[in-house]
């Protein structure tokens, strides 16, 4: 009769890993970050003022340029999805330029601070007409209604 040592001596270790639990952790994170992303704000904290308009319907194909004006008369410019960064004049007619010589069709939208004087907004547009913008919206939260 054969002993316990001769038992485990015939039994070969295995050598290889169970990939399954891996697969479904990371299946599970995929979900939780594609359903996340689009929550994130990729913008500037504003204060927008409150209008009772109906809503714009993006199309995720065709992502707007967001121009940010602070009350301060910073720019900020958000571009196909990416961070809104700090720019100059100069650089925002610049960057929209390109931007609207790639698709003329390409939505412009102005969030302008509630306290930001018309002055400032103003001179944004002109701005964007310089970069070749021909149609901008203006951004605005909608009036809470509870």
């Amino acid at each position: 009769m054969a002993t316990q040592y001769e038992i485990r001596k015939r039994r070969r270790p295995m050598a290889e890993i169970n990939v399954v639990p891996y697969i479904d952790v990371m299946l599970v994170l995929l979900i939780i970050f594609m359903a996340t992303a689009p929550l994130l704000n990729l913008g500037v904290q504003v204060d927008l003022p409150s209008a009772d308009a109906e809503a714009l319907q993006i199309d995720e194909d065709n992502i707007p340029i967001i121009i940010t004006v602070m009350q301060t008369g910073d720019l900020y410019l958000n571009a196909a999805g990416d961070d809104a960064g700090l720019v100059t004049a100069e650089e925002l007619i610049k960057q929209v330029s390109v931007f609207v010589r790639r698709n003329p069709k390409i939505e412009v939208l102005v969030a302008g601070d509630e306290n930001t004087g018309y002055g400032k907004i103003y001179e944004t547009m002109v701005l964007l007409q310089q970069a070749g913008v021909s149609k901008v919206g203006l951004m605005g939260d909608p009036v809470d209604k509870s």
